[in-house]
């Protein structure tokens, strides 16, 4: 595989998409070769990451800055292999939940332009090219959300579509200033180039405040619980496993890589308490919601802050194998949540689908009827808690250890009290679940469709918990150090 296959991870969705718009009568065939293919492009250009350095490429016939810069490195590359094997999931899935459907022949075009713009963010080399990407992964976002037609869903997407254009546009005026001031936006360029100074630092808070709106940071995050809520199960997934992901992920790269030598420790406190605020408002609402999916979408709120509450620890640690031990921890938390909030959203389609309803209260007896989708919620559950051997386990001990070792107390108590609450409403669904009161309506599903979930489910604690050393490998680190 040479640098040009970089593309492929690109080209292939968004020729998926156009195959799907052309021939829908058997979109979900093709839309289920263009995942299996997208998927295997990302995992063949992972494992050529972790096989070796850093690749890059130039498209357009041009050399940089003028040329189209792709690159994959080692972060890229965790955020890649996730989406490739959560959106084959999805794709899978997909197929079942829209049978018979005309919302299916909408979908697939959709899904397939969001997975294209989402490996475009993951693989980008450029702030602009960055801003188009994330314009195209809005604007899919907010058109799949609105799939099933209700006024609900319609207006929760349209709120959406709005802070998502205001996010776009915070970041595009904070590249505009910084293209201003140093005559490029190729991020390799850039990071020789820039230095301390105040335009650099407000295109920072520019930038940082467009995408913590795009990533639903607390208490920026009103729009996220209603827009995944009313969407249809597969979209919720993608939703939050990957769409919120994508927003983080430019973050992170941003503040360890682009702006290193700009952020403050006061900047990095200000992230950490945000997330703060958004694990214990996440945990606490999604405790009292009455809608299992209503109650995952609160849940991604809360994971989204145990994310953000890396930064502070990063920005106090001097370089070093506990730094790296810390930045791995942060990679690994995302990639879990993904696999988790994926497996969970589809299991609660599954519920909602065959029940008619995903009333928590009214869940008694599908634990009997569906063992395998309650089986899945509970594995997806034990990770959003961080449960051993999950791969969130893991990053919370690594992220508690920091906080010791930096003298950063405080995020101890926010850290154990977000993962009691965490497991008191996850263990509230399992104990309607298991409970004999009959549903208004029998529980009859087909044990295929509830493969995608289970191994959805069963990766964020098999695949990531006990076998994590992985991700440390793929971003050129040791193994945690004890």
């Amino acid at each position: 595989m040479t640098t040009d296959s970089l593309i492929l991870p690109i080209a292939l969705p968004l020729l998926g998409a156009l195959l799907t718009t052309a021939l829908p009568r058997i979109a979900p065939l093709l839309g289920v070769i263009a995942a299996t293919l997208t998927a295997l492009s990302g995992l063949w250009l992972t494992g050529q990451v972790w096989g070796g350095d850093a690749l890059n490429i130039v498209l357009g016939g041009w050399g940089l800055p003028l040329g189209i810069g792709v690159a994959a490195d080692g972060l890229s590359a965790s955020l890649l292999a996730m989406s490739s094997l959560v959106g084959l999931g999805i794709s899978v899935y997909a197929v079942g939940y829209f049978a018979g459907s005309d919302r299916g022949l909408h979908f697939w075009p959709l899904w397939l332009l969001l997975w294209t713009a989402l490996n475009g963010v993951f693989l980008a080399a450029d702030l602009f090219n960055l801003y188009v990407m994330l314009e195209l992964l809005g604007l899919s976002a907010a058109a799949l959300g609105a799939l099933t037609g209700s006024r609900e869903a319609v207006a929760a997407n349209l709120r959406y579509l709005l802070v998502g254009l205001l996010g776009s546009m915070s970041y595009l005026l904070g590249v505009a200033l910084i293209y201003t001031a140093y005559g490029t936006l190729d991020i390799s360029l850039l990071s020789e180039r820039i230095e301390p100074s105040a335009l650099a630092a407000t295109s920072v808070v520019l930038m940082t405040a467009g995408l913590a709106l795009k990533a639903a940071l607390f208490p920026l995050h009103f729009w996220l619980p209603p827009a995944h809520a009313n969407a249809p199960a597969p979209v919720s997934a993608a939703l939050s496993a990957l769409v919120v992901k994508a927003a983080f992920y430019l973050i992170l790269r941003l503040w360890t890589d682009l702006f290193a030598n700009i952020t403050t420790t006061g900047a990095a406190f200000i992230l950490g308490a945000l997330g703060a605020g958004a694990i214990l408002w996440g945990s606490w609402r999604a405790l009292r919601a009455e809608r299992l999916k209503l109650l995952a979408a609160y849940s991604t709120v809360a994971q989204i802050g145990y994310l953000f509450l890396f930064f502070p620890l990063l920005q106090a640690m001097p370089p070093g194998p506990a730094r790296d031990d810390l930045f791995a921890a942060c990679v690994l938390m995302a990639v879990t949540h993904g696999f988790a909030k994926a497996g969970f959203f589809l299991a609660a389609g599954l519920v909602q689908k065959n029940a008619g309803h995903d009333r928590i209260d009214e869940l008694g007896g599908a634990a009997q009827s569906m063992p395998a989708t309650t089986f899945s919620i509970a594995l997806a559950g034990s990770a959003l808690i961080g449960l051993p051997p999950s791969g969130s386990f893991i990053a919370k001990w690594v992220m508690m250890r920091g906080a010791f070792e930096t003298g950063q107390w405080w995020w101890l108590i926010v850290i154990v009290t977000g993962t009691l609450l965490a497991a008191a409403y996850i263990f509230r669904v399992l104990s309607r679940a298991f409970g004999q009161e009959p549903t208004p309506r029998c529980f009859v599903t087909d044990a295929r469709a509830e493969i995608p979930a289970l191994l959805l489910a069963l990766s964020s604690v098999a695949l990531l918990g006990l076998a994590a050393g992985p991700i440390w490998s793929l971003l050129g680190f040791e193994g945690v150090q004890t």
